[in-house]
């Protein structure tokens, strides 16, 4: 936060602590709890993220693309809970600022949380899907050869 001993190293963040208050210092005297809620959800998010890429580089698991799916869907859903609680509260932590500022600071950046994770919900759903109907096909090709 302004003026605290380690804000030297984000100073960027001082601008955005005053353009949406559930990340300044208001939401930290309110004793708002969602700004730590959604950071003990970070952590698990970013170990299923590590993880995957474990997974999917590292021992080559087919099924990596099942824990990449898991963790690009609680991104999304973060976020899109992030900006419905905007809407359902009036915009009681964003609604301060002129359009300008809250669309390059705001709606931009928080925006891409919601464009690029849906890009890649779709691309690991679509492989997921493929790789159900392939397994689903090979397994019927199995079992009408046995049956004749």
């Amino acid at each position: 936060m302004v003026g605290g001993d380690l804000h030297w190293i984000w100073e960027p963040y001082g601008l955005y602590q005053e353009v949406d208050y559930v990340y300044g210092i208001k939401a930290l005297q309110d004793n708002n709890g969602f700004t730590n809620a959604q950071s003990l959800l970070n952590l698990i998010e970013t170990a299923l993220n590590v993880f995957y890429l474990y997974l999917a580089h590292v021992t080559k698991y087919p099924a990596a693309s099942i824990v990449g799916f898991a963790s690009i869907v609680m991104t999304l859903s973060k976020t899109v809970l992030y900006w419905s609680q905007e809407y359902y509260c009036g915009f009681c932590a964003v609604g301060h600022n002129d359009f300008k500022t809250l669309f390059l600071y705001w709606i931009i950046p928080n925006g891409l949380w919601i464009v690029v994770p849906s890009f890649i919900v779709f691309k690991l759903g679509k492989d997921i899907a493929t790789s159900i109907n392939v397994a689903a096909r090979e397994s019927e090709k199995r079992v009408s050869g046995k049956s004749q």
